[in-house]
């Protein structure tokens, strides 16, 4: 999505049956702590709002975005959950408080961003991320539903690209 908000897509162990309770662990990967979601065709709205005046009461929206592909959300949440750093940048590790995972400080394309992550179900989430330095301050929002199944062979060429979008 980080691919709109929604960062890299690929995929994780999931049951035989496809479903994983929401803001659970994925199986087999154990330094992963984030939300878990239900692999298939997702819808994914995206906004982005630029500050564009000394005194901030003035946003514009550069970006008003819809996506619908096959994807497995859980393994972007691996990458925005990641401790690794981005160049010199070292994200926090996040906070959970119910439903949502609030990052006071995480490093992404944008940058340094405040990111917080509220899981509605294994098939909803809602990500909005904020950069407040700079000359531009912006928000970054994505809302995030899950509205069908699909074919593994496409969620797999699909997460595939996401990843590679990722690395540039």
């Amino acid at each position: 999505m980080s691919s709109l908000t929604v960062h890299a897509q690929t995929p994780s162990p999931q049951p035989v049956n496809g479903r994983t309770a929401a803001a659970q662990p994925a199986q087999g990967d154990q330094s992963f702590s984030g939300p878990s979601f239900r692999k298939g065709l997702w819808r994914f709205i995206r906004t982005l709002d630029v500050v564009r005046s000394a005194n901030k009461n003035f946003k514009y929206r550069v970006v008003n975005a819809e996506t619908t592909r096959c994807v497995d959300p859980t393994f972007a949440m691996k990458a925005t959950f990641s401790p690794e750093p981005v160049g010199g940048c070292v994200s926090d590790k996040p906070e959970k408080v119910g439903n949502r995972y609030t990052f006071g400080h995480r490093c992404d394309y944008m940058g340094a961003v405040s990111t917080v992550i509220t899981v509605r179900s294994d098939e909803a989430y809602t990500e909005l991320n904020e950069v407040s330095t700079g000359e531009h301050p912006r928000t970054d929002t994505v809302v995030a539903t899950r509205i069908g199944d699909c074919d593994d062979a496409g969620a797999a060429n699909s997460e595939k690209t996401a990843a590679a979008r990722l690395q540039h």
